[in-house]
């Protein structure tokens, strides 16, 4: 990052759609036009996996494949493979938030409907189609398998399959490969459809002057095909349950810490693979974003190690990752890194040096900065050139209602530093628009000053989360000139 720009985070879900939830289509080029015409020149989004109960794209069945929740429909109309008046929701979708079992059990139909057309009209032999099963087959053939798998054979995940099937012989594969065959190529023809419709839409947006910044989980759920296809990569023991799990001690979100529940990497099988998986992982993302975010960045120098069984996040331990080899091998293949190092929390010296030895930059994000005295890192005058700066995260509160409940001494630091007690979410973002940072990322939410009920997540939390959408985009223009002027003003 070289030049001063500023951009927006808004998850694709979150934008407005007439099936209940955004989509890659017309909703998201509108964004795209949207942003351009504001000045900004990043897009931030959250990780594009398919997403399990929790919706949590943090949560998420694959590494590699896409969710085709946010396959757009209309496209489908457009390619003859659906019938405008077959579109006709049996109920009207709630505008501001998502009701994900009625939009999957809606576009669950309409997709197979699709399919069905698809394979009458010989799409399985188009060039395209053939084209994408030959690049992506590496992965394609492992997720279509196991989401056919996952759909057919009841329990609770992979590992209470047939033993033939867990431990992945070869006949066990061609056996259940042919059994459910259907739902294998419906699979396929989802993520053909979905990087189609993304490939697409990032073009569009790279034309317009508009960086796709996307995000990577450090960590991949154990009920995922990443880890069924890859069990000797992860700690676990031999019933192939997890020894330890991930997650992250006491901290500014949660008095017990953060018990994820994800399986943990074994390094030291990862250094005689040549680190190949997270080498693949971090250049298929590099392919599909312009630049990524690596989610819990700390997690690649050292992770905290919980006991599996644990209910809280309290007990564990800090075990060291090899996270300097990986970025070693991958700065040999392509010099630059276009990465940001989400590295809040507890950070030690180690992990400062880890990001500043690769010149990633990390974050900063305003809400954290008031809690302590004017060494806080997190104040507008402590930042570097280095980082990239937000009000908020997605795991934050929005700062409309930040604002309203922050308290104590936090206030009262607050108040004093703007030198003023009417502060708004405004001030807020001109704060970090006008500070050093090469880059600035406002949350959707804070931008139009909303309040609690349009937080993104809260984590430690699995109920109302990630539902929060958009209703039009026409709300976005009255607020497009005032971020355009203060883009301007700050020189992003």
């Amino acid at each position: 990052m070289t030049v001063r720009s500023s951009g927006i985070l808004l998850h694709p879900t979150s934008l407005p759609g007439k099936y209940g939830i955004g989509s890659l289509g017309e909703e998201a080029r509108k964004f795209v036009d949207w942003l351009s015409e504001s000045g900004q020149k990043i897009w931030q989004i959250l990780p594009l996996g398919p997403t399990d109960f929790s919706y949590s794209p943090y949560q998420c069945y694959s590494a590699f494949a896409g969710n085709s929740d946010l396959i757009d429909l209309d496209e489908l109309v457009e390619m003859d493979l659906l019938h405008p008046e077959q579109m006709l929701p049996a109920k009207a979708f709630p505008l501001e938030s998502i009701d994900y079992h009625s939009v999957r059990k809606f576009r669950e139909i309409h997709l197979h409907k699709a399919f069905l057309r698809f394979r009458e009209i010989g799409g399985f032999g188009w060039d395209n189609y053939l084209q994408f099963w030959s690049e992506n087959s590496w992965w394609l053939e492992s997720w279509s398998l196991f989401y056919a798998c996952r759909k057919n054979l009841k329990g609770k995940d992979w590992s209470y399959w047939a033993e033939s099937l867990v431990s992945r012989t070869e006949e066990a594969l061609n056996l259940y490969y042919r059994t459910y065959r259907e739902d294998v190529e419906f699979q396929r023809f989802l993520q053909f459809l979905f990087f189609k419709q993304w490939f697409s839409l990032k073009k569009y947006a790279n034309n317009s002057g508009i960086k796709i910044f996307g995000d990577i989980p450090l960590y991949v759920s154990y009920d995922s095909v990443d880890v069924w296809t890859n069990q000797d990569i992860f700690l676990l023991d031999k019933k192939r349950k997890p020894v330890k799990v991930g997650g992250v001690p006491p901290d500014y979100f949660s008095e017990t810490g953060q018990l994820w529940g994800n399986p943990l990497f074994d390094w030291e099988k990862l250094k005689q693979r040549d680190y190949d998986w997270w080498i693949a992982r971090l250049h298929f993302n590099l392919q599909m974003y312009d630049l990524v975010r690596i989610d819990h960045f700390r997690g690649l120098e050292s992770y905290w190690a919980i006991p599996y069984g644990e209910k809280t996040a309290v007990k564990g331990e800090w075990l060291e990752a090899h996270g300097d080899a990986v970025l070693k091998i991958l700065q040999k293949q392509i010099d630059y890194l276009p990465i940001i190092a989400e590295d809040l929390g507890t950070i030690t010296k180690e992990i400062h040096l880890l990001r500043k030895k690769y010149a990633l930059p990390g974050m900063k994000v305003l809400q954290f900065a008031f809690a302590s005295d004017a060494e806080n890192e997190h104040l507008p005058h402590n930042y570097e050139l280095d980082f990239v700066a937000y009000t908020g995260t997605h795991d934050n509160d929005t700062t409309v209602n930040w604002l309203k409940t922050v308290k104590g001494e936090e206030r009262d630091h607050l108040q004093r530093y703007f030198g003023t007690t009417e502060i708004d979410h405004w001030k807020m973002i001109r704060a970090i628009l006008g500070s050093v940072v090469q880059m600035t990322i406002i949350p959707m939410q804070d931008l139009l000053g909303l309040g609690s009920s349009a937080r993104m997540n809260t984590p430690g939390t699995i109920v109302n989360n990630w539902k929060w959408k958009l209703a039009s985009s026409e709300i976005l223009k009255e607020h497009g000139e005032k971020l355009k002027e203060l883009t301007a003003l700050y020189g992003r």
